[in-house]
């Protein structure tokens, strides 16, 4: 699978050259976790085993390794969705098999129970000063965030994270305060606040037409909703486990989402923006 062209000397990669010709940005929304934020790195490997496990005791359960490729299937492919989204799948799934399920908000609950277990060193380590913020930032961040807003371009947040720990964590990371147009999270159990909606509100309340805005994100979800408003979609395949490597799958469903530029992470950020601004 072969961009229609790499940037000369770079690992940017331009998939659709028609749209980028129009570009004039205004505003960019940016998603965190994956894309800016790896503090929760590895949070699939928490909800995976947590999915397979509920769906395995139930009375209709398919055998485990078929649970695996199933619950992986979903999380690749609504990697980006509010959490209580995804929970709502996991609670029909368990019905689907003739389980008794528990609330989506019940198993949202559960499931944070396991990631703050799973993050809480990284948490602490930022707290008390002993880990490094940018050792969990996806490399280039910063600048990308500076090249951007040196240009007038107003950033955003949507996560499908709950709002007070993206903004908790962007503040440990050192990032919250370029984020003038607002950090954008979900709200518990609430299904108010997806990244398709704060696309449509910036749209609206900013009175943009579509390549003024740009989505930018490591999910299939937001590149698909970024895609269908008309925005500019950059895509990040960052192997979060190796920053600087690309993850292939991540960047397969990148591009089936409609992306029209690609990155592995954002140290090429000055030679990326001079790109989109022309």
């Amino acid at each position: 699978m072969s961009a229609a062209f790499v940037l000369a000397g770079t690992r940017i990669e331009v998939w659709r050259t028609e749209r980028l010709g129009r570009v004039s940005l205004r505003h960019a929304v940016f998603d965190f976790d994956g894309t800016i934020s790896l503090i929760r790195e590895g949070w699939q490997s928490v909800m995976t085993p947590m999915m397979v496990e509920l769906l395995g005791a139930t009375p209709r359960a398919e055998e485990k390794p078929r649970l695996e490729r199933l619950v992986r299937d979903f999380i690749d492919e609504s990697t980006g969705r509010m959490t209580i989204l995804q929970m709502e799948w996991l609670a029909g799934a368990v019905s689907a098999r003739g389980g008794a399920a528990r609330t989506a908000a019940d198993y949202k609950q559960e499931y944070l129970r396991r990631l703050g277990a799973h993050i809480a060193a990284r948490i602490t380590g930022l707290q008390q000063g002993y880990t490094s913020p940018d050792s969990l930032l996806v490399p280039g961040s910063r600048e990308v965030l500076a090249a951007l807003g040196s240009r007038g371009v107003v950033l955003h947040c949507a996560s499908g994270t709950d709002t007070p720990d993206v903004r908790r964590e962007a503040e440990l990371l050192g990032v919250a305060a370029s984020f003038a147009g607002g950090i954008h999270g979900a709200d518990g159990a609430s299904r108010s606040c997806s990244k398709k909606q704060v696309i449509q509100r910036i749209f609206s309340e900013h009175g943009l037409s579509g390549p003024e805005l740009m989505v930018v994100g490591d999910g299939y979800v937001e590149i698909e909703e970024g895609r269908a408003a008309g925005a500019v979609c950059l895509g990040v395949a960052t192997d979060e486990a190796a920053p600087g490597r690309v993850d292939e799958r991540k960047r397969e469903r990148l591009v089936a989402a409609g992306a029209d530029v690609i990155v592995p992470d954002f140290r090429e950020a000055q030679i990326l923006v001079d790109y989109l601004f022309g």
